[in-house]
């Protein structure tokens, strides 16, 4: 089993930034993938960014504005956000996929962090 758990949301001005982190976990050499999701009320949940081999692909909405990165020795993925909208306003969740032949695929998600951009 992988187990996620985000912090770093909150409340933020429009033109803000703020970091979300998620700490990995349980089996993590059986990750193939990690990434972040968002889900704004009323809206279905929407990628953020993906990072799996080396490669990071972000969601249109949000990039050159967030950045995903991560520390192996903390066992923790982060997201950068920047020129936060109003728009950006949703429960950020962490996801993991699994790789090997006993979660190839399968999804882990953590309980979500609220991010919230108003004046």
């Amino acid at each position: 089993q992988v187990q996620l758990v985000e912090s770093g949301g909150g409340l933020v001005q429009p033109g803000g930034s703020l970091r979300l982190s998620c700490a990995v976990s349980g089996s993590i050499f059986s990750i193939n993938g990690m990434g972040w999701y968002r889900q704004a009320p009323g809206k279905e949940r929407e990628l953020v960014g993906f990072t799996s081999g080396g490669n990071i692909n972000y969601g249109d909405s949000v990039k050159g504005r967030f950045t995903i990165s991560r520390d192996n020795a903390k066992n923790t993925l982060y997201l950068q956000m920047n020129s936060l909208k109003p728009e950006d306003t949703a429960v950020y969740y962490c996801n993991a996929v699994g790789g090997l032949h006993y979660n190839a695929g399968m999804n882990y998600w953590g309980k979500g962090t609220l991010v919230t951009v108003s004046s």
